[in-house]
């Protein structure tokens, strides 16, 4: 598979709609640094109304990043954009004016959990408890705050998705590399934290394309907020969306990663998958880095799931199973990063904690947490904040997670935090699946 074909100009998501295609992504933001401070780790929520996006089908664009550049709010797990063909793969975030991540504390708490004591955290729970939480979806994509800026504009050469002529016979292959496989080559593939997407190959045009989910705003800004002046309540900048391009990068994938063929599909099947991946990019919109579950078991019960690269692909190939396509009977082992505790506490959204009836004692004690993980200035900064995380974490067994919108509290337990690499079988057909 070579890639052919002149790449794409940047296409903004706000572009005029084309009548032959449909692009996915939400809408376009500013590159730069993120705010004043000049770093696209942390962000901010997303405040305001949820504001319509102009509406899409097979002839029109779909809202956000799917196709085009820019960017929107998003958060380091395993996933983030490639640094070839002019864009930058930006999975763990890079700080502009930090020298160290703000997620790489967290990956360190493994090597220390063994020295955390044992304890309990009591609290009253959420009635009645659903578990896993759902991940909640939007009627609409809220429009990104110009705050929120990315190091790396988002899908820089992103095309609207084309329309498939019905007889056309199209290959789909299965892609996946290490995360910033464009600066450290194999080097986190050795831990096996990857990034997933999805590439399609036309019989009758000879073109072939790529397909990805991630961060608006690199990974940091999805895991931590910003804790910026003059606001009470973490600022978040965790939008994540599809982006959809022109071209198959085979050296990037092939040489540290996966590109293997796993089925065929018709136009008519690829065009029914391009309006469920609008519908997907429309209401599918944060980002959710962290698997969170109550033991390293494999039956033990998950209180949150993520939602992130892998998730949006396994998604997709289980939509082509519905739409009938057979799937090739061989391995596919995906990332997640997974952290350790009891039940989780339900907290509120930001308007019960830190609005003017807010609690006042809790807001203080969750900005205290998410303070550590702020950018650093110098290698001394770094490690007097990492003791203040595996302080919290460990030996007091805390972690304040903010998932659809809302504040919980996690009791954390050992082992605390595992990265995994697991096999997910690819799909069985299911008409009752990821229904539009």
């Amino acid at each position: 598979m070579r890639e052919k074909a002149d790449s794409p100009a940047p296409a903004t998501c706000a572009a005029r709609p084309s009548r032959d295609s449909v692009a996915v992504g939400p809408g376009g933001a500013p590159e730069g640094g993120c705010g004043t401070r000049g770093f696209p780790w942390r962000g901010q929520k997303q405040r305001g109304s949820l504001r319509p996006l102009p509406a899409a089908g097979l002839g029109g664009r779909l809202p956000g990043p799917v196709g085009g550049a820019g960017a929107a709010r998003s958060r380091p797990a395993s996933c983030g954009p490639a640094a070839r063909r002019s864009r930058a793969r930006s999975a763990m975030g890079a700080a502009r004016r930090s020298r160290l991540p703000p997620l790489l504390p967290l990956l360190l708490l493994p090597l220390v959990a063994a020295l955390g004591p044992r304890g309990r955290v009591s609290g009253q729970l959420r009635s009645p408890p659903r578990w896993p939480v759902p991940y909640r979806r939007f009627d609409y994509r809220p429009k990104t705050d110009p705050y929120c800026q990315a190091r790396y504009t988002f899908c820089p050469t992103g095309s609207a998705i084309p329309v498939m002529r019905e007889e056309d016979v199209i290959e789909v292959y299965r892609l996946q590399a290490p995360v910033w496989e464009f600066k450290y080559g194999d080097l986190l593939g050795h831990l096996k934290i990857m990034h997933d997407a999805v590439g399609f190959k036309s019989s009758l045009t000879g073109k072939n394309y790529t397909m990805e989910w991630y961060e608006l705003f690199q990974l940091g800004n999805c895991t931590f907020p910003h804790l910026r002046p003059g606001m009470d309540a973490p600022f978040w900048c965790n939008q994540g969306a599809a982006c959809f391009y022109e071209g198959i990068d085979d050296a990037h994938w092939k040489a540290n990663g996966t590109l293997v063929l796993v089925t065929t599909i018709s136009g008519t099947m690829f065009n029914e998958m391009a309006q469920w991946v609008k519908y997907d990019n429309e209401t599918g919109i944060y980002y959710e880095t962290w698997t969170v579950q109550a033991s390293p078991d494999k039956k033990s019960t998950v209180w949150f799931d993520s939602y992130e690269c892998s998730k949006f692909i396994l998604r997709t190939y289980q939509k082509l199973a519905d739409l009938g396509a057979v799937f090739k009977k061989i391995q596919t082992n995906y990332t997640s990063i997974i952290l350790f505790s009891g039940e989780p506490i339900y907290l509120g959204n930001e308007t019960s904690i830190f609005g003017p009836q807010g609690n006042k004692t809790l807001a203080a004690a969750i900005r205290d947490f998410y303070n550590p993980f702020k950018p650093h200035q110098s290698v001394r900064e770094f490690f007097v904040d990492l003791f203040k995380i595996i302080d919290h974490v460990i030996f007091k067994h805390q972690f304040y997670l903010f998932y659809n919108l809302e504040y919980w509290f996690l009791p954390m337990k050992s082992p605390y935090l595992k990265i995994v690499y697991e096999e997910v079988p690819l799909p069985v057909g299911s008409k009752a699946s990821f229904g539009v």
